[in-house]
């Protein structure tokens, strides 16, 4: 294994800790929590939640240069209000982004740079897996601040 496809597998690892434990904060959303929304121009819970778990899928769709329009039809696509229905669509993404990833050579990973929509420069495919994992983990401490403030059960321990 090389020195790249070790740090690939290790960052692969990491977003799918960053998921488990997303999944296990959505399993303490109490029905009359999905409303909540700290500020008027923030999303609610249930926003939020929906948002962060399409993230392995969207993601995906956009550093593969789909459309505006394209990524638009995908989240209506995978949103969906149960919490169980939001984590099989995060663990269903996940794998797509973990194959793609996986499959691309080492060369492929580091050097080659594809342009979302919505920006003039590419990234590599390489700063692509970082840039995901860095929104799941910014995302996922939002939902951990929510459940926090309508007064769940988390602490520490639920992030790992």
């Amino acid at each position: 294994m090389t020195g790249t496809s070790a740090m690939r597998e290790l960052l692969l690892e990491e977003l799918e800790g960053m998921i488990r434990s997303t999944k296990g904060l959505l399993k303490k959303v109490e029905p009359n929590m999905w409303q909540y929304r700290p500020h008027e121009n923030m999303r609610s819970l249930q926003e939020l939640a929906t948002h962060l778990t399409q993230i392995p899928f969207v993601d995906l769709a956009i550093l593969q240069e789909k459309t505006e329009e394209e990524i638009r039809q995908l989240e209506q696509k995978l949103t969906h209000e149960q919490a169980t229905e939001m984590a099989h669509v995060m663990d269903e993404g996940f794998l797509q982004l973990r194959n793609y990833m996986v499959h691309l050579e080492e060369e492929e990973f580091l050097t080659k740079k594809t342009k979302p929509f919505y920006l003039e420069q590419g990234s590599t495919q390489a700063k692509w897996l970082t840039e995901i994992l860095g929104h799941v983990v910014h995302h996922r401490a939002q939902l951990f601040n929510y459940l926090k403030e309508k007064g769940a059960s988390v602490n520490m321990f639920d992030l790992y």
